[in-house]
């Protein structure tokens, strides 16, 4: 590694990096739109997190008392994210699950707490959502600590809305 790409990676992790807009943009998803796009769609606070990823105050989502079955979607593009059946109280003042449905989630490192933690986001448009810990319960001791803003929640028995293209 040469000193260039040194101070670029150091730069990078001082930063907090992850996957910014501009990067999302770029990066694999099956669903691309610009910042523009995204902005008509989800409100401000939703964006910040889903897209600049912000984080939303510690007890501020309504989906946190949330004890209906159903299914928790992607609030930017309405992927199927989780089932309310793998919610649990986590006592951390946002919607906790234990488990997401299959192949809707994707990681990526993150540092802006200065160490190492696994973010992810929707597989399918790349909107953040948390952060996952090992400190959950069982079966799978994962803590998926999502952004309450950044999903929505459909009641079972209430059809499922279209994906967004």
């Amino acid at each position: 590694m040469n000193k260039r790409t040194l101070l670029k990676s150091l730069s990078g992790w001082l930063a907090g990096a992850t996957l910014p807009a501009a990067a999302l943009a770029a990066a694999p998803f099956p669903l691309k739109k610009s910042e523009a796009e995204w902005r008509k769609i989800v409100s401000a606070a939703a964006y910040d997190v889903l897209f600049e990823h912000g984080t939303e105050r510690a007890g501020t989502s309504a989906l946190n008392a949330e004890k209906r079955p159903g299914t928790y979607l992607c609030a930017a593009c309405n992927q199927p994210l989780f089932d309310a059946a793998h919610k649990y109280e986590s006592g951390t003042g946002w919607p906790s699950f234990w488990q997401p449905l299959p192949s809707a989630m994707g990681t990526s490192t993150d540092y802006k707490a200065i160490y190492p933690r696994t973010e992810y986001h929707c597989a399918r448009c790349g909107g953040h959502q948390g952060h996952v810990f090992n400190d959950g319960p069982k079966p799978t001791g994962k803590r998926y600590c999502n952004n309450g803003v950044a999903l929505s929640f459909v009641p079972t028995g209430t059809a499922l809305p279209a994906l967004r293209t």
